[in-house]
């Protein structure tokens, strides 16, 4: 992984082996990041993505390896109770053109990965939910 930052932005690369939260994470707290939009493209050869299950309070959970191109990453970072919260989705496609995507759990780096974190000045916590079972945005 390698990075620049640019005032309140970062382009960063992660290369092939590196998980995507694990580099974000390394990203994060050494910049000391504590609110910020993220966008990504890439390939993946191993991913994890979740669905909500809002009914019973869980994520369905399904695990997928081959040749995938990452069409997009987004999503956030915030703080839960002061420290680091990621909030990544993914869509991607096969070698077919298929697409699949969801509330990224983890994915592996086949090739790499482009990400731009848009660093926002300011700062929003989250909150568990207890009607719906996830931690919200926390304005206060």
């Amino acid at each position: 992984m390698d990075y620049r930052r640019f005032k309140n932005k970062i382009i960063a690369r992660f290369d092939r082996g590196e998980e995507v939260h694990e580099a974000l994470r390394n990203i994060a707290l050494k910049e000391d990041i504590k609110l910020a939009s993220i966008t990504a493209i890439g390939a993946t050869d191993d991913f994890t993505i979740g669905v909500y299950k809002v009914d019973d309070k869980s994520y369905t959970e399904k695990n997928f390896k081959g040749i995938f191109e990452i069409l997009g990453i987004t999503g956030t970072i915030s703080t839960k109770d002061s420290k680091y919260y990621p909030h990544l989705h993914i869509s991607v496609a096969d070698d077919e053109g298929q697409g699949l995507g969801g509330h990224l759990i983890k994915a592996h780096i086949s090739v790499t990965c482009e990400m731009v974190i848009d660093i926002i000045d300011g700062w929003v916590g989250r909150k568990m939910d207890e009607e719906i079972g996830i931690n919200l945005f926390k304005f206060d």
